[in-house]
């Protein structure tokens, strides 16, 4: 599904990805570890083709998007990426039912039974109707999964997903993140600083200054 091959990517002169290569299939849970600032939000804009590279190339389901015309790119992202954030991203003026259903309409979709099921696997059945405002951090992470899901993408990028919440909470929200991306049979990678919350992913891979590492 996902393939990057040999990947550099430079800003000025440092060498933020230095020549990293990876391979997902459809199904693969694997994190990504690294500390802050090593170049892991860096990694996940250039699989989303966000950011260009320098040098390597970048295939999804065996097309090479390295080179691709952005209208291109925004619509292999519409239509097949979803996106978690440590900030959540919640629009505040929106209800909870409202944010969840963007990338659907998006794509000119209506899907009230799809955004009920998505919110009922992450934990929030009963809070369609809830403005952000009235939610606990634990909940906007869960309904910024949810928003990433719902369209049922082929790959789910997530950015530190669980860096503001507290440790009870991020367990719960990784352990529902696992589940629904299992359930949709997407692949996910999970990019994080923490081993922790690592470490129910399928595969391991630490991000350093001389490239991408697998651990055991």
């Amino acid at each position: 599904m996902l393939k990057l091959d040999t990947v550099t990517k430079r800003f000025g002169e440092r060498i933020v990805l230095n020549g990293v290569s990876l391979e997902l299939a459809a199904g693969d849970y694997v994190a990504i570890i690294g500390d802050s600032g090593i170049g892991k939000s860096t990694l996940l804009n250039v699989i989303a083709g966000l950011e260009p590279v320098d040098s390597g190339k970048v295939f999804f389901q065996n097309t090479e998007i390295t080179g691709m015309e952005d209208d291109e790119l925004t619509l292999l992202r519409r239509d097949n990426f979803g996106f978690v954030f440590q900030a959540f991203h919640v629009l505040p003026q929106l209800s909870v039912q409202q944010n969840v259903a963007l990338p659907l309409l998006l794509r000119g979709m209506r899907d009230d039974d799809r955004i009920t099921r998505i919110l009922a696997a992450v934990g929030l059945a009963g809070r369609e109707a809830s403005a952000p405002r009235e939610l606990s951090g634990g909940e906007l992470q869960r309904v910024a999964i949810a928003r990433a899901l719902v369209g049922e993408p082929k790959l789910v990028l997530a950015d530190e997903p669980t860096g503001n919440l507290d440790p009870e909470n991020a367990r719960q929200v990784l352990g529902l993140f696992r589940a629904a991306v299992k359930s949709g049979g997407a692949a996910a990678i999970l990019a994080t600083h923490s081993d922790q919350a690592a470490a129910g992913c399928d595969r391991r891979y630490r991000l350093s200054a001389e490239g991408l590492t697998a651990l055991p």
